[in-house]
C-alpha cells in the first residue's frame, strides 16, 4: 500500500513533559485521586498527540489524522482530482482564557499546504511554522500527485 503520511513534529521537551504528566497521572489514579489522575493522564496524552494527513495513492483516498503513540485515527475519504498545491502563509490566533474570560490573544505565523481541486475548493493537508519543511513536503506531494506548486508565502504568488 503506497501511502504518504505527514505528522507535525513534537518538540522534545514537550514529549518529556507529556510522558511525565502521563506517568504521574497514572500513579495518582491508582494511589490517590481518581479524578486528578485521569485529568493529568489526559493532559499528557493531549500534549503528545499530533495532527497530520495521510493519502493512499493506490485507493485514491485521504484522511486527516490524529496520532497518539503511533496509532492513527481518522476517516478515509475519496480523493478529488487535485490541480495544484499551494504553500500559504497566514496567522493562527490562540485565545488565552481564564475562568471563561478571554484575557489575551496570541498570533503566530504558520504555513499551510492546501491541495486545490475544482477551481477554488481546497483541502488543508499540512500545517507547519517552518518554510523549508513546508516546501519539502510540497515537493513530495508534487512528485507523488504530478501537480504544480504555488508559492503564496510572499507578497506575490509564483508558480514553482
Amino acid at each position: 500500500m503506497k501511502t504518504i503520511t505527514y505528522l507535525q513534529d513534537i518538540l522534545p521537551m514537550k514529549k518529556v513533559l507529556a510522558i511525565v504528566l502521563l506517568v504521574l497521572g497514572i500513579a495518582i489514579f491508582f494511589f490517590n485521586n481518581t479524578f486528578v489522575g485521569i485529568f493529568l493522564s489526559l493532559m499528557g496524552i493531549n500534549m503528545i498527540s499530533t495532527e497530520g494527513s495521510e493519502i493512499n495513492l493506490e485507493n485514491k483516498t485521504y484522511r486527516s489524522i490524529k496520532s497518539v503513540f503511533g496509532l492513527k485515527f481518522g476517516k478515509w475519504k475519496p480523493c478529488p482530482e487535485f490541480e495544484y498545491i499551494s504553500v500559504f502563509k497566514t496567522n493562527e490566533k490562540t485565545n488565552i482564557n481564564i475562568y471563561a474570560a478571554t484575557v489575551g490573544t496570541f498570533k503566530t505565523d504558520i504555513i499551510l499546504l492546501n491541495l486545490f481541486y475544482k477551481g477554488n475548493k481546497h483541502i488543508t493537508f499540512y500545517k507547519t511554522d517552518d518554510k523549508v519543511d513546508a516546501f519539502k513536503v510540497a515537493e513530495h506531494f508534487k512528485l507523488a500527485l504530478d501537480i504544480d506548486i504555488l508559492d503564496a508565502t510572499g507578497e506575490e504568488n509564483k508558480w514553482l
